[in-house]
């Protein structure tokens, strides 16, 4: 029996044998998760961390915020329903993919993962507001949710190709810098956080910050951010050279970058306007969620297990 080629036996994936409504509830997974960081960033540029003051009730005896509650209260409480939301799908996805567990145990891992993510997000969440929203826990809290956007956006990504095997597309260097890249971009968010963290937007007016200098932050977290610019432009020149299939996301990815770094100097020059942290705060999920693709699409699926 003749072997398929590379490109067909690729293209005979098996995601037209994913159940019904899988597709929708990974999708949502994904967006829910980019929007809680648009809910949480919320909370920090309004100042309303303790809107709802207790966990995991928002007040002592009543899950909902009262009459006596702000608005701060509703924003608070919005965003943790974002998590009760997360966590649904979460349990929806590893429900509409039992059947298939075992032929796509690659997805069936990714879907356990979220979900513990979701509930280790909760968790955390709550023991934030019982110390009072200290400014490292918090920008800990916010990271978690970007490896959360990252996760999901991998599980979409796979979704579309074939389980099994997988076997490099790319030069041993492409890869080896593409990863070096993807790092940068991790200090760089890093860098961010930190950033925010000791800024006007760490949350409400009387918690503790992290006790670094705003501005000296600032100008800290540009420099890496400059590094991983000049890095995906080399990437996407070697991409183009080698025509590899990965050139279209990484295209991508250095557009939303570019308009990450515009925010970026914006709000800085600006002296920091909630709405632009706000967009910035979401913009690096869109980011890593596409940086978490290019890393993906570096291998594909196995074409036979020798080429694995």
């Amino acid at each position: 029996m003749r072997a398929l080629p590379v490109e067909q036996a690729v293209s005979n994936t098996d995601s037209e044998t994913l159940p019904r409504g899988l597709r929708f509830a990974a999708w949502g997974s994904l967006i829910a998760n980019i929007a809680i960081l648009g809910t949480g960033g919320a909370v920090r540029l309004t100042g309303s961390g303790l809107g709802c003051p207790s966990w995991p009730l928002c007040t002592p005896g009543s899950l909902i915020p009262t009459d006596e509650l702000t608005y701060h209260s509703l924003i608070e409480f919005g965003n943790r329903l974002m998590t009760g939301v997360l966590g649904i799908l979460a349990i929806l996805v590893i429900l509409l993919m039992w059947s298939i567990r075992r032929s796509r145990a690659d997805l069936f891992r990714l879907a356990w993962v979220v979900l513990g993510g979701v509930i280790l997000q909760g968790v955390l969440g709550g023991i934030i507001v019982l110390l009072h929203l200290d400014a490292n826990l918090v920008g800990l809290h916010y990271v978690i949710s970007l490896a959360l956007v990252a996760i999901t956006a991998t599980y979409v990504a796979r979704m579309g190709e074939a389980g099994g095997p997988r076997t490099r597309d790319v030069s041993p260097a492409f890869m080896i810098v593409t990863h070096i890249t993807s790092a940068v971009l991790f200090v760089t968010v890093i860098f961010g956080v930190l950033t925010t963290g000791s800024g006007p937007h760490s949350g409400d007016a009387t918690i503790q910050r992290d006790g670094i200098d705003a501005e000296i932050m600032a100008h800290v977290h540009s420099w890496p951010g400059y590094i991983l610019a000049g890095l995906l432009a080399l990437i996407l020149c070697w991409s183009v050279a080698r025509r590899y299939a990965v050139t279209p996301w990484i295209a991508a990815l250095i557009a939303l970058t570019a308009v990450q770094i515009i925010v970026g100097i914006y709000q800085a020059r600006e002296h920091l306007p909630p709405l632009a942290v706000g967009v910035h705060m979401v913009l690096a999920g869109v980011v890593v969620a596409c940086a978490a693709v290019v890393v993906l699409k570096l291998k594909r699926p196995a074409a036979s297990p020798r080429d694995a």
